[in-house]
């Protein structure tokens, strides 16, 4: 019997993924472990009683009909010994046994992958910024890696598959049983990744472990949107615990789903505004693979991916500045004292902050809300641009 079958014994084993873990560890991989003696897995630490009785019944009987499914659906099986499993996935504290994957799986260790995540109940602030974040992450030579749930998850999705980027999509179920259009193109343009087998039937526990999977895969983790008491904010503890950067962007206070946000950069997160940010901070570890110019998509580019998605043209729309008269008569008191305070050319947010005497968060929240309504334009090193014809 070849040694992948007892890869797939173990992967398909309806235990925890510490308990797969403590085998391997303890027995050195998963044929050894399958010939162990019997009564020996209730003597591995990290094993529970219950999972012991299930191991040792050493059903190997789905591993054929798994090999089958998998050649069928043209996934990849990656064991944890195979030289193309990522070592930053290895080394955290549970690893999956096995990756089952359909597309192409970048180099995962050579690249920035960067997961953005928030609520599913996202707000149209939380789905254009996840989705204008992954647009310049992506252009800016990181990978970004998305849950493709609803909400934010898929706006994120949709970015990085406009920027033509390397995307990555972990699921929290079987790979068929991710039966969307953006599931398939992003095989198609990337990977989708899962650490169930065919066949597996989906648990509530599942989501979880797919937590500690994509924050395994990741160098970064931003969390775009995310209410007090939110699934994002337990995949950014996941993060953390494995040491990855974690980056939170700004939203109203008041806000219900600003609250998680607004308490992870209490606690330390790196505030960012713009996907420049996010690659500014992961370059020293990605030398010569990161761009912080072009980063953020031009006006005319999301005009023709706009026109793009809602299959019209609009000719009169003028492909240059905003008529000012038009903006000036949708900006409140507090944005026009930030469009006041930029110079020609274009200001740091730090002497935005100064000129206009309101409070940084305040500031932080409009420049992201005036850049994501194209009013300014984002340069790299948190320099913003009128895009308005000032007099």
């Amino acid at each position: 019997m070849a040694a992948l079958e007892y890869w797939l014994w173990l992967s398909a084993a309806d235990v925890g993924p510490r308990a797969k873990t403590a085998l391997v560890q303890c027995f050195g991989d998963a044929e050894q472990a399958f010939h162990a003696s019997n009564g020996a897995f209730f003597h591995v630490p990290g094993v529970s009683k219950q999972e012991a009785r299930i191991l040792e019944k050493r059903d190997i009987r789905a591993a054929e009909r798994i090999l089958a499914d998998c050649e069928e659906q043209k996934l990849q099986i990656l064991t944890l010994q195979d030289a193309r499993y990522p070592t930053r996935l290895k080394n955290i504290p549970a690893p999956p046994v096995v990756l089952y994957v359909k597309g192409r799986l970048p180099e995962v260790d050579r690249e920035a992958v960067v997961a953005l995540i928030g609520t599913r109940r996202a707000s149209e602030y939380g789905r254009r910024m996840g989705r204008e974040l992954a647009m310049q992450i992506g252009r800016g030579g990181g990978v970004v890696l998305s849950l493709l749930t609803a909400g934010v998850d898929e706006e994120v999705a949709k970015g990085a598959l406009r920027a033509h980027c390397g995307v990555i999509g972990v699921l929290g179920t079987p790979i068929e049983g991710e039966k969307t259009f953006l599931a398939r193109d992003v095989a198609e343009k990337g990977a989708l990744v899962s650490e169930y087998p065919p066949g597996t039937r989906a648990q509530k526990r599942f989501f979880r472990e797919r937590n500690r999977v994509a924050a395994g895969l990741s160098a970064g983790v931003v969390v775009v949107e995310a209410p007090e008491k939110s699934g994002a904010l337990l995949f950014a503890d996941e993060a953390a615990e494995q040491g990855r950067e974690i980056f939170a962007v700004p939203g109203n206070v008041g806000e219900t789903n600003s609250a998680g946000t607004l308490s992870l950069l209490k606690n330390g997160a790196r505030l960012i505004t713009c996907g420049q940010d996010v690659l500014e901070d992961l370059a020293p570890l990605f030398p010569g693979k990161l761009r912080m110019d072009g980063a953020a998509p031009t006006i005319e580019e999301e005009a023709d991916e706009t026109a793009e998605e809602k299959k019209e043209v609009d000719t009169e729309k003028p492909q240059g500045y905003i008529d000012l008269r038009t903006q000036l008569q949708n900006l409140d008191e507090e944005e026009l004292q930030i469009v006041a305070a930029i110079e020609k050319g274009a200001s740091h947010m730090d002497d935005i902050i100064d000129r206009t005497g309101l409070p940084t968060w305040k500031v932080l929240s409009k420049l992201t809300k005036l850049s994501i309504e194209r009013y300014l334009i984002m340069r790299p090193g948190k320099f913003y641009e009128l895009n308005i014809t000032k007099k």
